[in-house]
């Protein structure tokens, strides 16, 4: 009876040994194929923009294109993850490692980029501006800049980078062009009326005026400061995002 009792001692030490391996495991295999699925997901959809902005493509540029930037993305997620998935399923010490130190590698890369554009606060915000600026001179070009440009205006109630005087920056906007736009801003730059009608030109001659004057037709703050207020006043929300992107990492590192 002993030689038994041992066995199934035995059989219990083994299975309390192996639930935390087939716990890692199942953690592991969970989150290289959420990111692996949500990686093809993102490729796909750079693809389909891309193939979407070259019908429509005034520039040869690729300045601000978001279809290219989704595209790097979805590469980078899909080919890191999917060597998770295959070093979960396998067992392979060897891509194990390659699957840590790559995580690992990003995530330094990520904590780094984020410390860095805190610490430099003001140059960060500058170089934003900067961009913001360049997009603007293309306006009317660049499809898809103009698509992000209207929307984060309108979501965010702001105009231009710096401040509404960054259209200025525009061919058409500027003051000295000839064409209704000139001096005028985008009509996704106006205070908006529901209950009135639609007036497309209620940027006409903005820039003519002074900040206190314009504001009543316009938002004058810059979608740079706009968009960092949001954050601020939703930390609890970005909180949660980075949390739920960076500690994964951080686990699976460990």
């Amino acid at each position: 009876m002993a030689p038994a009792a041992g066995g199934s001692g035995g059989q219990q030490v083994r299975y309390c040994a192996a639930f935390p391996y087939l716990c890692l495991k199942f953690a592991l295999i969970t989150y290289s194929t959420v990111f692996w699925l949500l990686g093809a997901f993102v490729l796909a959809v750079g693809i389909y923009a891309e193939v979407e902005r070259q019908k429509y493509k005034t520039l040869e540029s690729a300045f601000l294109a978001p279809a290219i930037i989704l595209i790097l993305l979805g590469i980078v997620m899909f080919l890191v993850s999917f060597v998770g998935v295959l070093a979960s399923l396998r067992d392979n010490l060897s891509l194990l490692q390659a699957f840590m130190y790559i995580l690992g590698f990003c995530l330094l890369i990520e904590l780094t980029g984020g410390i860095m554009a805190l610490i430099f606060r003001n140059q960060t915000i500058d170089f934003l501006n900067n961009n913001i600026r360049r997009g603007i001179k293309n306006y009317y070009d660049d499809l898809d800049f103009k698509n992000i440009m209207d929307f984060v205006q309108e979501k965010f109630k702001c105009c231009g980078g710096e401040d509404y005087n960054d259209w200025s920056t525009n061919q058409y906007h500027d003051c000295s062009a000839p064409g209704p736009l000139a001096c005028g801003v985008p009509y996704s730059c106006c205070i908006t009326n529901k209950t009135a009608v639609i007036n497309t030109m209620c940027g006409y001659k903005m820039l003519y005026l002074e900040r206190l004057s314009a504001q009543e037709f316009i938002h004058v703050r810059g979608c740079t400061n706009a968009v960092l207020i949001w954050f601020m006043d939703n930390y609890t929300i970005m909180a949660g995002i980075l949390l739920g992107i960076l500690l994964p990492q951080f686990l699976e590192c460990c």
